[in-house]
């Protein structure tokens, strides 16, 4: 796994690791305030950076431009492949298939864009957004936590999405985790290089 990826991982560092956080019960008043702003400004909600337009790590593909095909599957706080290979400016279909028991993502991202995007991923599961082994797609639209950013797909057991990817034409820093809350400390994550030794 690539080194920068592997040393920003929360688990990989306990100094970094995520306090246990009190139930909903414990935090209700300081959710109101969060809660309010969520509902006056609904965009601030959403999963990832910049929602569909180019960003450091790439930016969503066109089905014309893909040159390969490949499945991801999701088990018990694993990806299979754990790593993926690309070329500069490669257009990919990551085919993602959850065939664990519970509620898994596949996000492309950073540690840095992971980092972000936890607080979203830890409110959706203090709402009851998130439980174990499904999703409660009604009260997700009515928080305004669309998670329908092209660069993530968020699965129940057994379902299967798609994302089509076209990486940047020049190396970064980019991986893949599941963000629900524990699964990326758990080690849910997966490494992509460039073709090259980049």
């Amino acid at each position: 796994m690539n080194d920068a990826i592997l040393a920003a991982m929360p688990g990989a560092d306990p100094s970094r690791a995520r306090p246990r956080r009190p139930g909903l019960a414990g935090r209700l008043p300081s959710l109101v305030p969060a809660a309010l702003l969520a509902a006056a400004l609904p965009a601030l909600a959403l999963a990832g950076p910049n929602h569909g337009e180019a960003t450091a790590i790439g930016r969503p593909g066109d089905a014309h431009h893909v040159s390969r095909t490949i499945e991801v599957r999701m088990g018990e706080m694993f990806f299979e492949p754990s790593s993926v290979t690309t070329e500069p400016g490669e257009t990919i279909r990551f085919v993602i298939v959850n065939e664990s028991a519970s509620v898994h993502e596949f996000n492309l991202g950073s540690a840095e864009t992971w980092d972000a995007h936890a607080p979203e991923m830890e409110r959706m599961m203090d709402a009851g957004v998130i439980d174990f082994d499904r999703i409660d797609h009604g009260r997700m639209m009515q928080m305004g936590m669309m998670h329908d950013d092209p660069n993530s797909v968020l699965l129940e057991p057994g379902e299967t999405a798609e994302i089509i990817w076209e990486f940047p034409d020049h190396h970064v820093e980019i991986g893949f985790a599941c963000t629900v809350p524990g699964h990326l400390e758990s080690g849910m994550v997966g490494d992509i290089s460039y073709d090259g030794g980049s």
